[in-house]
């Protein structure tokens, strides 16, 4: 069987820059604290080394203790989730100045409002297009209004939207920091009732399980990767509990029925077939809740994926 590696047109000198941001400030479950470490413990270093890629680890962001109260005003941890939030704006920022490619190890997916808004004020000063890929089994769409938990992590889509706390949805410098236009969510399978209302009417681009189950994995990323061109700053917020929990157990929100490994796999290949990919998230692993790190290790795999390596069973026509 030919190996054969897919063709991707990353910056020969590329470095990414690997930023830890050990917090669960904004989840329902603690450990996703513990996410960094047990990526770097799964050779995500050494798996960009061997992609051609520099990989530089600035270590762990410094941030506020998770105090595990109540929510207030329907927010679970405003304060500390807006100063976690902007520590990972500057560093994702200082990332994308410098010429790297950040890479944010969460850390609870609250921390996705810091890195996007990072993202599209980049984007905004340099004139380029962005697409974010939000791999989640959750919409990520609530309000406090609506939220059951109070937690920050349901709530990052919404924010980056401009539907929430100023102090979140100004990161950017712009409020809104992104149009829903920007947006595309695969694997989706948990949205409560009054969220969906919401997803609706902002006209968010979703791509659920039912349809990926429908149409298939690749028509899926077809779909979401249309329209892309070299002007396109391609963001992955991949947070681990899109996958199937039979294969990702290390996770505070399992849902089932989500990709399977090679389903994942092809999804990854495809973004990586861009090219286009600039900035990414890895966040929601809880050790914790892991075996043996299989979670982490599956991730790291997957992540290979996307710097580019991919196994054809055909020789190129």
């Amino acid at each position: 069987m030919p190996f054969q590696e897919a063709h991707v047109n990353f910056p020969t000198d590329l470095t990414a820059r690997l930023i830890g941001v050990p917090t669960d400030i904004g989840a329902g479950v603690r450990g996703a604290s513990m996410g960094p470490e047990a990526l770097r413990v799964a050779g995500i270093a050494a798996m960009l080394e061997r992609r051609g890629v520099r990989a530089e680890d600035i270590g762990n962001l410094q941030g506020p203790t998770n105090p595990w109260r109540p929510p207030v005003g329907g927010y679970r941890h405003l304060d500390e989730v807006v100063a976690w939030n902007t520590l990972v704006r500057d560093a994702v920022g200082q990332a994308l100045s410098d010429g790297c490619l950040p890479v944010m190890l969460g850390g609870d997916h609250s921390l996705g409002i810091g890195s996007v808004s990072a993202v599209a004020r980049h984007c905004r000063q340099t004139g380029r297009k962005l697409r974010v890929l939000w791999l989640d089994a959750h919409a990520d769409f609530n309000t406090n209004l609506l939220t059951p938990t109070g937690n920050l992590h349901g709530m990052p889509v919404a924010c980056l939207c401009g539907n929430g706390p100023s102090a979140l949805t100004s990161l950017a410098g712009r409020h809104p920091a992104i149009q829903p236009a920007w947006v595309r969510q695969i694997g989706i399978r948990s949205v409560d009732d009054g969220e969906r209302t919401l997803v609706h009417q902002a006209g968010l681009e979703v791509y659920d399980m039912r349809y990926l189950d429908e149409m298939g994995m690749r028509a899926v990323m077809q779909a979401a990767l249309a329209g892309l061109d070299v002007e396109t700053h391609l963001h992955v917020s991949f947070d681990v509990d899109f996958l199937d929990p039979e294969i990702a157990p290390g996770v505070g929100t399992t849902v089932a029925g989500g990709p399977t490994y090679r389903e994942a796999q092809l999804c990854m290949e495809m973004i990586a077939d861009t090219g286009l990919m600039r900035s990414l998230d890895i966040v929601e692993l809880n050790p914790a809740l892991d075996v043996r790190n299989k979670t982490a290790s599956v991730a790291v795999e997957l992540v290979e994926s996307l710097f580019g390596k991919s196994t054809l069973v055909r020789a190129p026509k």
